[in-house]
């Protein structure tokens, strides 16, 4: 039961920081991308993306900073930012291999 209670805070900062990696990660290829790119792939805005992205960002620092205060946030911000990598990055990436399949957008 100690160790558990010892462990618990750092599996905490763990997840907060890997949200906090995965959101810089996700953002700093938003911000990459051209506007036209997410409206060409039938995604929502750069805007949209930013925001969300950005938000993902914050709530990372935050939970790094207060492991297990923002447990709900933190998992949602986690979530988002692995949305825009696993959906919204390969579909406005232009190489063609977005969510088509071989017999064309799925």
């Amino acid at each position: 039961m100690i160790a558990v209670l010892l462990l618990e805070p750092i599996l905490y900062q763990v997840l907060g920081l890997a949200t906090l990696i995965i959101a810089l990660w996700a953002f700093s290829d938003a911000l990459r991308r051209k506007p036209q790119m997410f409206e060409a792939a039938d995604k929502r805005t750069k805007g949209f993306w930013l925001g969300m992205t950005g938000g993902a960002t914050a709530v990372g620092i935050f939970s790094s900073l207060t492991p297990g205060a923002l447990l709900p946030f933190t998992l949602a911000a986690l979530v988002a930012a692995c949305v825009y990598l696993a959906d919204v990055k390969p579909s406005v990436r232009g190489s063609g291999r977005g969510n088509s399949g071989p017999y064309g957008r799925w």
